[in-house]
């Protein structure tokens, strides 16, 4: 009741509220508060988005603003411009064959295309291709908004369209600019082609992954053949789906490695996963019935994969990868040039340059360029048969390897090697040795590989600076003695070493770059080093890889540089000396033409002055002496044609890692390099690492001798300019001979700048107490306090009795004290005695008569013995144990003791 009674009160006063029309005020002034704020509100959303519009379009505006407006028929043109190789020419145009491309692509009709797989493809990557205008708005803004979320799930926003513009025209940069443009083009094309030609050409670029001989392959007839073995037109249902379900991530995808393997069970799932994805929207859309789908979806596909097989063997690949590389990095800058940047630009911008690097490529597997070479076809086929076949390789060693599993394995890892031939005067490389196998390693140890330089460093950064400083001369006196080098502003000392840990006393500039004596090419390193030869001399040499560090270290005057340097900016360095002090960019990629003809690029050689005439002789001088009686014999006694004057260097870096020689003549220069590619020592037993690099060297030399003997083998020697000339010296201090000097039998002999002959009395030598002593002076001035006479002049048993106490400590024999140096009644001098071979080493007590030159080592080969070097010591290191050798004396005036055979 009391519920009724309150409800008739309510009901009431309601009444009376209307009847009086306060109801119906309120209800107006309400309704009019929310319309206004509802019309205020849907302006404000109105004017942002409007604003938002505007500022979209002008942002999309100014992305494509340098966007050309293309033609209807260069967007065909690009769009059926799939692929035409370009070739590749030896010099002398001689034809190599067609770029080895890493995409493989048979073109096919859309009729000859099996519907299945077509159907797949739209109902997967564009189930609105049928119906749009290139793009779909709705998935754009989709993948917006995905972006802007940063939503780890991306559907992404492309049609068929799009990917075939970004394939074709543009590039797959990931950018706003490259989306917007891509946007525009798509649109355009659209009404440029139709439905079945946009879909066609679809189907002959897209990506499938990897083929069953591990190459990348686009196009589905290629995918058909190189994965089912059939073509497009008989696929089957499941083999439809599971190729188009490729195109989203082709190599995760693909069932087969870039080895031409069958990936194991694991690794094939996400390829099957994405078959049933397709199946599953090839149902939804209608493609298939509920039969066909239940059919498929159990379909083991497995069973329809090709079986395995290796890739075909590319006789060239070390060339052809080279070249590609080398043409793309012409036709990137030309390409750059075009759209208004410089080559600085692309060098300071690896993302603008990568950009143009990828145009570039793009341009050489389509453009059908015709890619002219320095390259001598028969040189380098022979080459590349030498390196392959070669006899005396260090053995493989063992290394530690992180497998696919990522499980640790120990695997043998074979020892490499790399050569180049440069021709002097022009700096075309006439040919290179990659590596031993290019199927088994493709990089590059020719071009690409950096390793220490070693010793070969020394002529470059240290002996032709010092010499056109006017610091040094091959006559030079440095003292060979144990030096600890303490250099300003750096906390530790440096202490170098040489080989077998021996020191050699006093011996000259020329003596110490034959023999690569450590010590005295440091000290005259440090001579120089405030100068910064570094960026002077070496750097214009076209050696690229020096840090800042490597410009004030003095472990780099022995090639301890920070990341080291490739064979062919080694061997185009030495190409300068071999230039008369000029130096020459080695070039691979004579010119460039169009399939029309039209040349578009062509190298033009310039050359640099580095070093006069004068050191440069000066410099080929002193290496001479390395083939003739230094580190190198063992090359000049292997040489086919031992006519032709050749001068060079050897190397060897730190704990044995590497092994180099390179040397010129008057036309080309040639440098060999071995080492492992993770580096370790290559010493072996058996026969030197030395010797095995110089074999290596000749065969080489030798084999590109017989093919073309007027550039191999000159028969002109470097001529020698104006301004040199032969002087005496004391071969003590260096000076001017004295009669102390010549009372000691050390003035000695060689060539000078004219401008650098010893002027001044030597001053190494005095008389005390009525005896011939070494100038307390000299002996400080050159820091040999505590040095005995023997270290100072060792095997020199005459300057040793001659030369009394001095400041150093040292002491001198009494003066009633008998030669025992001895000559025979012919004027030969008598032989070594005490003459032993063991372990790769031949060893021998000196000669008892004076004025011995130096020792001939010879070793039969054949029926003869031939000479493989020339020492002044008393030992010397044996290509191999077990051959037959020869050792004689050589006197002063040439003339020969008996020899010893062992």
């Amino acid at each position: 009741m009391q519920i009724k009674a309150i409800w008739t009160r309510i009901s009431k006063r309601i009444a009376e509220a209307w009847k009086a029309g306060r109801i119906q005020r309120n209800s107006r002034i309400t309704y009019d508060v929310i319309w206004n704020l509802f019309l205020f509100f849907l302006l404000i959303a109105g004017v942002g988005i409007f604003f938002a519009a505007g500022a979209g379009a002008g942002y999309f505006a100014s992305l494509v603003k340098s966007e050309p407006v293309r033609s209807y028929d260069s967007m065909k043109e690009d769009i059926y411009n799939y692929e035409e190789t370009s070739s590749i020419y030896f010099a002398d145009d001689v034809f190599l064959g067609n770029i080895k491309t890493d995409l493989y692509r048979e073109d096919v009709k859309l009729d000859d295309i099996s519907p299945y797989v077509v159907n797949g493809i739209i109902a997967t990557e564009d189930d609105n291709f049928e119906t749009h205008d290139g793009v779909v708005p709705k998935s754009i803004l989709r993948a917006l908004m995905q972006e802007a979320t940063n939503s780890e799930t991306k559907t992404g926003g492309s049609t068929l369209t799009q990917q075939l513009v970004k394939n074709q025209i543009l590039t797959n940069e990931v950018s706003f600019e490259r989306k917007a443009k891509e946007i525009i083009l798509a649109m355009r094309l659209e009404k440029a082609m139709n439905k079945d030609e946009i879909l066609e050409a679809y189907m002959n670029i897209v990506p499938f992954g990897r083929n069953v001989s591990g190459n990348n392959i686009a196009g589905v007839q290629t995918a058909a053949q190189g994965i089912f073995g059939v073509n497009a037109k008989d696929l089957s249902l499941p083999q439809a789906a599971f190729l188009a379900g490729l195109p989203q991530s082709p190599t995760a995808y693909s069932p087969f490695t870039n080895s031409g393997e069958l990936k194991e069970e694991t690794a094939l799932q996400p390829g099957l996963n994405r078959m049933k994805q397709v199946l599953n929207r090839m149902f939804d859309e209608g493609y298939i019935d509920q039969k066909e789908y239940d059919e498929a979806i159990g379909y083991d596909i497995t069973q329809d994969f090709a079986e395995a097989k290796p890739a075909s063997t590319d006789d060239y690949g070390y060339l052809t990868t080279e070249v590609e590389q080398r043409a793309a990095d012409i036709i990137a800058i030309q390409l750059a040039e075009q759209d208004g940047h410089s080559e600085k630009d692309l060098n300071k911008d690896n993302d603008l340059k990568n950009e143009y690097l990828e145009k570039a490529e793009r341009d050489i597997r389509q453009k059908g360029y015709q890619i002219h070479t320095t390259i001598n076809k028969d040189m380098y086929v022979a080459q590349q048969k030498i390196a392959k076949d070669y006899a005396y390789y260090q053995p493989d060693h063992w290394v530690e390897r992180t497998n696919s599993d990522g499980e640790t394995e120990t695997v043998s890892e074979p020892i490499e090697a790399g050569s180049i031939m440069i021709e002097n005067s022009t700096g075309k490389i006439l040919s290179f040795v990659g590596g031993r196998d290019y199927e088994k390693n493709q990089v590059n140890h020719a071009t690409d590989t950096k390793r220490s330089n070693g010793s070969t460093m020394k002529p470059l950064l240290v002996y032709a600076p010092a010499m056109e400083e006017g610091t040094l001369q091959p006559g030079s006196v440095i003292p060979d003695v144990s030096k600890s080098f303490v250099i300003p502003g750096q906390s530790k000392s440096y202490s170098p070493g040489n080989y077998g840990g021996t020191y050699h006393g006093l011996v000259t500039a020329r003596k110490a770059l034959e023999q690569s004596y450590n010590v005295p090419a440091t000290r005259a390193y440090a001579d120089i080093l405030n100068l910064d030869p570094a960026s002077k001399y070496v750097e214009k040499m076209g050696i690229t890889t020096l840090t800042e560090g490597d410009h004030h270290n003095l472990s780099a005057a022995l090639g301890g540089i920070a990341y080291g340097t490739t064979v062919e900016e080694d061997v185009n360095a030495y190409a300068t000396f071999g230039n008369n002090g000029e130096f020459t960019d080695a070039y691979m990629i004579d010119s460039i033409t169009t399939k029309d003809g039209n040349e578009i690029y062509k190298h033009e050689s310039k050359s640099n002055k580095v070093f006069s005439p004068q050191t440069n002789y000066l410099m080929l001088d002193m290496m001479r002496g390395v083939l003739d009686s230094g580190t190198a014999t063992y090359a000049n006694s292997q040489l086919s044609n031992k006519s032709v004057d050749w001068a060079g260097k050897t190397g060897t870096s730190q704990d044995y890692h590497d092994s180099w020689f390179v040397a010129t003549n008057p036309n080309v220069t040639v440098g060999v390099w071995m080492g492992y590619d993770k580096q370790d020592s290559i010493q072996t037993s058996g026969m030197g690492y030395s010797q095995r690099n110089q074999l290596l060297w000749t065969q080489l030399v030798n084999s590109a001798t017989k093919i073309d003997p007027d550039m191999m083998a000159p028969s002109e020697s470097f001529k020698q300019p104006d301004g040199l000339t032969k002087a005496s010296y004391c071969a003590i201090g260096g000076g001017k001979p004295t009669d102390l000097c010549k009372q000691a039998g050390m003035v000695k002999t060689d060539l000078f700048d004219k401008d650098h002959v010893p002027k001044k009395a030597d001053d190494s030598l005095i008389k005390q107490n009525g005896k011939i002593v070494l100038n307390p002076d000299f002996v400080k001035a050159n820091e040999l306090q505590g040095v005995s006479i023997e270290q100072l002049f060792p095997n020199n048993e005459k300057v040793q009795k001659l030369i009394g106490k001095s400041a150093s400590g040292s002491t001198a024999k009494k003066s009633d004290d008998k030669d025992d140096t001895v000559k025979t009644s012919s004027g030969a001098p008598l032989p070594p005695t005490n003459v032993q071979k063991a372990d790769d080493k031949l060893t021998w007590s000196q000669s008892k008569t004076e004025d011995v030159k130096g020792y001939r080592i010879l070793q039969k080969q054949g029926d003869s013995f031939k000479q493989i070097g020339f020492s002044d010591q008393s030992s010397f290191n044996l290509p191999d144990n077990d051959s037959t050798y020869q050792i004689k004396a050589v006197g002063k005036d040439d003339k020969e003791s008996e020899t010893i055979t062992l």
